[in-house]
């Protein structure tokens, strides 16, 4: 928020909402839905990584026992702030049901969908070094071949495909796919209102899967026991109603003079994730692109 913002207060809405905005936000993000959630203290989080597995071996019947040593390693995650301003008219005052139901609405979405976005989409894009992306991942083309090739590929990085998150493209890439007996990938009938599991992966939907380019980016699969999410306060609601709101460089909202206020959310949130057990799901020939590492 720029501009002048004089005798701000905090808004009047119970503290339940802001734990019902955080729900739908988890509930409208992919990511959220599939990866583990952790605490998140506000200086960040060691999180111990097995980088291998210990290895053991048959032994005579007074044999020495094997000594074998996993591999452990640690991964920072840090949290970084997420934002949003919804000026609303000063009209919704009088509906405090409206209001509700209106920043619930809202709020979530605007931050699920710019979460998902960053972590399906490239490196550049990250808020910063110890934010994870998939931007870098093994990349396969959408379809029958591209999912199998896909799993083979988290397979041979020590991971189970148990994820999909899948963008309204990928979905619709999928509906007339079938697998080599003629059989439709969407096991369940899409007309009930969910999308089901494909090849034995629980499969989300979110339009922050979708990521422009030429290929674009219309899912990812992965295993999601490898990908952690974690939150420091939850989401924080503010409110004004006498700020200047800087829309663009020519347009700005003076909310006093508008008759408006606006509700700003923010949370702070971190994800870290094994990049190497995850393969991006794009529209087209993906053109050779290699696995790799956003860590």
């Amino acid at each position: 928020m720029s501009g002048t913002a004089t005798n701000r207060t905090n808004i009047t809405i119970p503290a339940v909402m802001a734990s019902e905005i955080l729900a739908k936000m988890q509930t409208e993000s992919a990511v959220m839905q599939l990866a583990r959630e952790v605490k998140l203290p506000g200086a960040g989080l060691q999180i111990p990584v097995i980088t291998s597995d210990p290895e053991a071996a048959w032994v005579a019947e007074t044999g020495s026992k094997p000594v074998s040593n996993p591999g452990l390693s640690t991964k920072l995650m840090t949290p970084y702030k997420l934002a949003v301003i919804v000026p609303f008219s000063n009209e919704f005052r009088r509906d405090a049901s409206a209001l509700y139901d209106e920043l619930v609405r809202r709020l979530p979405r605007a931050l699920a969908q710019k979460f998902d976005a960053t972590v399906f989409g490239p490196v550049a894009s990250r808020p910063g070094t110890y934010f994870d992306t998939f931007g870098n991942c093994q990349a396969q083309t959408i379809g029958y071949s591209g999912l199998v090739a896909a799993d083979a590929d988290i397979a041979d990085h020590g991971g189970i495909m148990n994820g999909i998150a899948l963008a309204p493209q990928g979905k619709a890439a999928l509906l007339g796919a079938v697998d080599l007996n003629g059989r439709p990938l969407f096991i369940n009938n899409v007309a009930e209102g969910a999308v089901p599991m494909i090849l034995g992966a629980k499969t989300v939907l979110s339009k922050g899967a979708y990521v422009s380019g030429n290929p674009a980016t219309v899912g990812v699969a992965g295993d999601w026991s490898q990908a952690l999410y974690g939150t420091v306060e939850g989401i924080k609601i503010d409110y004004s109603a006498d700020a200047t709101l800087q829309v663009n460089e020519s347009t700005s909202i003076n909310l006093f003079q508008q008759n408006m206020f606006a509700v700003r959310a923010e949370i702070e949130v971190g994800f870290v994730a094994d990049t190497s057990c995850f393969n991006l799901l794009t529209a087209a020939a993906s053109g050779g692109s290699g696995s790799g590492s956003a860590s």
